[in-house]
C-alpha cells in the first residue's frame, strides 16, 4: 500500500514551486533582431549576456544594411533594427516603419585594410597605392555603409582609377572578409572588429577623419512596438556591459 506523503513535505513542495515561479519573470518574450553583417560576433556575444542577465530571448538575423531595410519595407516580421549607418533607420522612422523617437546610436564602426598576408606587415598600405596585389575586396558601397567608407578613402588617394579596376565587390562586411581570408582577394577594406582577435595577416587602420564617420544606429520596428524583449534589447544596448562588448570587438562608443 502506497504510503500518504506527509503533510509538512506537500506544503514544503507548493512552497518550492511559488519561489520558483517568482524568480522566473511572467512576461518572457522573443525579439527577432536584423542585424548588419559587421555586427555579427559584437552581437552575438551580447546576445548571450543579454539572456543571461533576463527571461528574454533574442533572435539575431545578419545582412547588409541594404538588404535588412528593403526587406523591412516590405513587411518582414522584425522587432529591432541595427544598421551599420544612420540612413536606414532614419528612413524606416520617416516612412512609419520604425516607432518614432526609438533611434540611437548604439556604436561606431572602424574600418581597416587587411590581408592573411602577414609579410606585409608595415607595408599593406604601400602594397595597395602601388598596386601590388591582385583583387581588392570591398563591401558593396550601395547597400553596405563599410563599402562606401572604403569607397570615399580610396577616391581620396589620387589612384583610384587604377586600384579600381582591381576592386571586387561582397555582398556584406562578412562575405568581403571571407574573399580575403580564402585568397580570393588579397587585400580588402573590412570592418575591424571582424578582425580585431585576429593574430595573424597584416593591417592598416585609417584614422577617422579619414573618411566619414559610421555611426551605426538602432531602432524600434513598429512590428515590436509592444514587444518588451524587443524594447529590453534596445536598452541593454546603452549598458555598460554593452558597452565592454563594444570595446572588446574594436568600435567606437559615441560620448
Amino acid at each position: 500500500m502506497k504510503k500518504k506523503q506527509p503533510f509538512q513535505s506537500i506544503l514544503l513542495g507548493i512552497s518550492l514551486t511559488a519561489l520558483l515561479l517568482l524568480a522566473r519573470p511572467v512576461h518572457a518574450e522573443r525579439a527577432r533582431i536584423a542585424i548588419a553583417s559587421n555586427f555579427t560576433t559584437a552581437a552575438k556575444a551580447i546576445k548571450a549576456q543579454f539572456e543571461q542577465d533576463s527571461a528574454h530571448k533574442a533572435v539575431l538575423i545578419f545582412g547588409s544594411t541594404g538588404k535588412l531595410y528593403a526587406q523591412i519595407y516590405h513587411g518582414a516580421p522584425y522587432d529591432v533594427f541595427l544598421a551599420a549607418d544612420q540612413l536606414r533607420p532614419q528612413k524606416s522612422e520617416g516612412e512609419g516603419l520604425a516607432v518614432d523617437g526609438s533611434r540611437m546610436t548604439y556604436a561606431i564602426g572602424k574600418l581597416a585594410l587587411y590581408s592573411s598576408d602577414a609579410s606585409l606587415a608595415d607595408g599593406i598600405l604601400s602594397a595597395l597605392l602601388a598596386g601590388r596585389f591582385n583583387k581588392l575586396a570591398i563591401a558593396n558601397p550601395k547597400t553596405a555603409p563599410y563599402g562606401a567608407a572604403a569607397l570615399h578613402l580610396i577616391n581620396s588617394f589620387g589612384v583610384s582609377g587604377a586600384i579600381k579596376r582591381k576592386i571586387v565587390m561582397g555582398e556584406n562586411a562578412a562575405q568581403t572578409l571571407q574573399f580575403v581570408e580564402t585568397g580570393n582577394a588579397h587585400l580588402g577594406f573590412v570592418a575591424l572588429s571582424s578582425i580585431n582577435s585576429h593574430d595573424k595577416g597584416s593591417r592598416w587602420i585609417p584614422p577617422a577623419v579619414a573618411f566619414p564617420p559610421i555611426k551605426q544606429d538602432a531602432v524600434l520596428l513598429k512590428h515590436g512596438a509592444d514587444n518588451k524583449a524587443a524594447k529590453a534589447f534596445l536598452h541593454y544596448l546603452k549598458g555598460e556591459k554593452t558597452r565592454a562588448i563594444l570595446k572588446k570587438y574594436g568600435y567606437g562608443i559615441e560620448k
